[in-house]
């Protein structure tokens, strides 16, 4: 496992194969997402832990629409049993995943639950949209980009490189960091790309002329474009790393 220096432009190419990638199996690549957001839709449900769940299956997902976008750039069509590709490579790596998807829910729960202490806002539903509240939502928007930065390539090193949980996180980070340049590149031309298509969202919005229609526009163009966002995910870690996978590495479906 060797990291890759690449130059700033490199965050254009790895959206540019994200959408081609997508649109190549749009129909497979947008179910998976909508399927893993289902699931972890029902698990906040579940009393006590739900919430807890929820977060901790998201390495777990991430690396099942990186192992689906795989697929679907090999010209295959992912099947749904992709998205649990990280506990069908083994016990030792379905063990790690485990343990990175707890860090993550510890993670994201310390943020939620520490960032608010900072202001004088009650939460509720009633002060959702106030200036105090949208203040605390991008402080915790601030927290969490530590977080992403660390789990963003960990659930790939952990199953493709067999590296243990720890590691991958600061390995994660340091690739991140050392190709900054075209991580915010990645980002800027990815709100660019949202920006643009939420113009045009906009614009249709108001020919209907009917919230009704709005609203069932506006929910699944999001899911959409999410989905085409997570698809650009896995390109990030195969330009961040070396090219050629190691003796070990799994492709999906891989039971050892």
């Amino acid at each position: 496992m060797k990291p890759n220096i690449v130059p700033a432009r490199t965050g254009i190419t790895w959206v540019k194969l994200g959408i081609q990638t997508f649109l190549k199996q749009p129909l497979a690549l947008a179910g998976l997402f909508f399927l893993y957001m289902a699931a972890a839709t029902l698990a906040s449900l579940i009393p006590f832990v739900g919430v807890v769940l929820a977060l901790a299956i998201v390495p777990a997902a991430t690396l099942g629409l990186m192992a689906a976008t795989q697929e679907a750039a090999k010209g295959c069509f992912p099947m749904p049993a992709i998205l649990l590709s990280a506990f069908r490579a083994g016990q030792q790596r379905g063990r790690a995943m485990l343990v990175l998807g707890f860090l993550y829910a510890a993670a994201c729960l310390l943020i939620v639950s520490v960032v608010p202490l900072f202001f004088d806002v009650p939460v509720s539903r009633d002060n959702a949209l106030s200036p105090e509240m949208q203040g605390v939502m991008l402080a915790i928007m601030v927290a969490y980009l530590p977080v992403s930065v660390l789990f963003w390539h960990a659930p790939a090193l952990v199953y493709w490189h067999g590296v243990a949980p720890v590691k991958s996180l600061f390995f994660s980070a340091v690739v991140c960091f050392r190709n900054a340049g075209a991580y915010a590149l990645f980002g800027i031309t990815w709100m660019a790309v949202l920006g643009f298509i939420g113009v045009g969202v906009t614009l249709l919005v108001g020919l209907l002329a009917s919230p009704e229609a709005a609203a069932a526009l506006i929910m699944p163009v999001a899911l959409l474009m999410a989905a085409m966002f997570s698809t650009s995910i896995y390109f990030t870690f195969q330009g961040s790393f070396e090219a050629s996978p190691p003796d070990d590495a799994l492709t999906p479906g891989d039971t050892r």
